[in-house]
């Protein structure tokens, strides 16, 4: 016998039209669970859309999960939506769907668009609000200009479960307000100017550190509510630091209560296996030809936008949305109607996704990790790009740290792989990531990669994060890499925090907090970073020495730098630098200075002298630290 679920509908004609053809922006607004009054009654007006149902029923705590309680109406339009509200059901109750598909099955399914699910392994949905007095209006009416890309972008990337834990209980991970408390201090001494979370949507398998996403509207109830995530991001607006948030549109698990064969059809993912199923990662790849799937995923990246005042969202895996034959081989794939290796459908979605974005929230960014030479992914729609604000600079990752692990008597024969990524550095809006992915599955730490003795390798990583720092583009850094971590990333305990009792370690803290500061102090850092005009070579060909000279400029002259990198351990003495101006010129910065443990070799303030050298009318002789670079500004008298 069947509980009245009263006919309702939060849905207009035009909501179904624009959802019909993917259009619909907000859906979470009309899907989902929503707790309201309906003619001076309280209770809850539920929505999914599951077009290929028999029929859909809500069980739940409220009516001891009878499978027979309380089926939804179907609407009549052919939408494919089942709805209807049902009283007495309040915030906090939990539910799921059962659908009962053509074929016979009955298939017990989370929302969709649930804004909270039960803590994993337990996989019901919950009755939510994301209702929240936000604080943070100041930050949002200024933030254009901390997300502009004539700015000092510096990101901290980090898994929220596993960047410090309680060392009396290790094993539990702490909640968002926990994290708050230590996390602002923190960052505000490191200087980072923006935070990124790893996936924080909910996931029922924590080893996948939230890359496999069940929840997509809901923020996973590991680390507590949603409003105490609002009260994180709050936290770290009012002290000026941005919050970029990992967002995964390009698989789902095929978990039983999730997205997979929703009513019974391959519905959000396709059915061939060729398109729909994800070698790589045994998952699942959205529908993007299909409309409606492109409306659940619109919505759910302004969703986060939205409700949660993210300043970014950093898109997963970009490349395998692309290419149809991504981790395929022959015969694995189908090619599109032009007989070619193009996601067309992938291609339309992400330009829509970034133009729907950015018309909402034109001071936001968007992050495309793309590893591949796809032209134009930073490049605006009108002009053929994707549209993304940024992208992943893969290459020079993968260039830098292979050069690095060289011993240095080795790397005059492996110069081009350090010079290379100036090449390219403009075709894109490039972000220089040293990710999560280079401490994990056996790559060990970055400190790990480093050749030579203790003292080397610490020279090393700091010569190769100046050179991050004052190489164009924008500059992301993953937790434990800011005081030299030693062991791999392990998602399942705490970073090593006591390392920083010794004075290697503190030395690297130091010195990255250093470079924070001038990166932000300093305009030649980041007012052209995107641009050619903002970067000149002044010496790349002397391989024999390993010494790199270049310039970095911003709109006014006097504030250029000169960097010059010694990246062999010997001190260069008397070694002449090209000038671009003349006037005594001041040391901002060396690696090697004794407070970031350094050998302590010195380069006092030097006058330039009219002496022409390196097709400079100016020059000066400097004593070059070893394994180290330097940071020079002219004074301004």
């Amino acid at each position: 016998m069947h509980s009245p679920v009263e006919v309702y509908s939060l849905f207009t004609e035009f909501d179904i039209t624009l959802f019909q053809a993917g259009k619909h922006y907000k859906l979470y607004e009309k899907f989902g669970s929503h707790s309201l009054t309906k003619n001076g009654k309280e209770g809850t007006y539920f929505a999914v859309w599951a077009p290929n149902a028999k029929a859909v029923y809500v069980i739940g705590d409220f009516n001891g999960w009878n499978p027979h309680a309380h089926l939804l109406n179907i609407r009549w339009d052919g939408s494919g939506i089942w709805e209807g509200f049902i009283e007495g059901v309040t915030i906090g109750q939990h539910y799921k769907y059962l659908i009962r598909s053509t074929n016979g099955e009955n298939l017990e399914k989370g929302d969709p668009f649930a804004l909270c699910w039960e803590e994993p392994p337990k996989t019901a949905t919950t009755v939510a609000t994301t209702w929240y007095e936000w604080q943070d209006e100041e930050w949002i009416a200024k933030r254009h200009l901390h997300n502009a890309l004539d700015k000092p972008i510096s990101v901290y990337e980090l898994h929220l479960g596993s960047w410090i834990r309680d060392p009396d209980k290790p094993e539990t991970i702490l909640s968002y307000g926990q994290v708050a408390d230590k996390l602002i201090p923190y960052i505000k001494e490191t200087g980072f100017t923006h935070v990124e979370f790893m996936p924080l949507m909910e996931h029922p398998y924590y080893p996948s550190w939230g890359y496999q996403v069940t929840g997509y509207y809901a923020a996973s109830s590991r680390y507590g509510s949603m409003q105490e995530l609002m009260y994180l991001i709050e936290q770290l607006h009012l002290h000026d630091i941005g919050v970029i948030l990992d967002w995964v549109p390009s698989h789902f698990p095929g978990d039983a209560h999730g997205l997979y064969k929703f009513d019974g059809t391959h519905l959000y993912e396709h059915a061939d296996p060729r398109k729909g199923y994800h070698p790589d990662w045994s998952s699942y790849i959205f529908n993007y030809g299909r409309n409606e799937v492109r409306s659940f995923l619109i919505s759910n990246a302004l969703f986060w936008l939205d409700r949660y005042h993210i300043d970014g969202l950093r898109v997963d895996a970009v490349a395998s949305m692309l290419y149809l034959d991504y981790s395929r081989k022959e015969g694995e794939w189908i090619p599109n109607e032009y007989g070619g290796r193009e996601n067309l459908e992938a291609v339309s979605f992400l330009k829509e996704l970034n133009e729907a974005v950015y018309s909402h929230y034109p001071d936001v960014q968007t992050i495309a990790e793309e590893s591949t030479a796809w032209p134009g992914v930073s490049r605006p729609t009108f002009a053929g790009g994707l549209g993304f604000g940024m992208k992943w600079m893969m290459g020079w990752m993968h260039d830098t740290l292979n050069y690095f692990k060289n011993d240095p008597i080795h790397r005059k024969y492996n110069h081009g792989q350090i010079t290379f990524s100036t090449v390219y550095a403009f075709h894109e809006n490039f972000m220089l990531p040293l990710s999560h992915d280079e401490v994990v599955h056996g790559k060990g730490a970055l400190i790990g990669k480093m050749p030579g003795d203790e003292w080397q390798r610490f020279a090393n990583l700091r010569t190769l994060y100046l050179y991050m720092f004052t190489h164009p583009g924008t500059k992301l850094l993953f937790m434990g890499g800011e005081f030299g971590q030693t062991s791999e990333w392990d998602y399942n305990q705490s970073l090593d925090w006591h390392l920083l009792n010794y004075r290697p370690h503190l030395g690297m803290f130091r010195f990255v907090t250093a470079l924070n500061e001038l990166y932000k102090s300093q305009p030649a850092l980041y007012e052209k970073s995107f641009s050619p005009e903002g970067f000149e070579w002044v010496e790349l060909g002397d391989q024999d020495n390993s010494v790199l000279i270049y310039y970095r400029k911003g709109h006014d002259k006097e504030n250029d730098l000169v960097i010059v990198l010694n990246l062999t351990p010997i001190v260069r003495y008397y070694y002449r630098v090209g000038l671009p101006h003349k006037g005594e010129y001041e040391v901002l910065l060396n690696s090697d200075d004794e407070v970031y443990y350094g050998s302590g070799v010195k380069q006092e303030s030097i006058v330039a002298e009219a002496y022409h050298w390196m097709n400079k009318a100016y020059s000066g002789k400097l004593t070059l630290p070893p394994l180290s670079g330097l940071v020079l500004k002219v004074k301004i008298k």
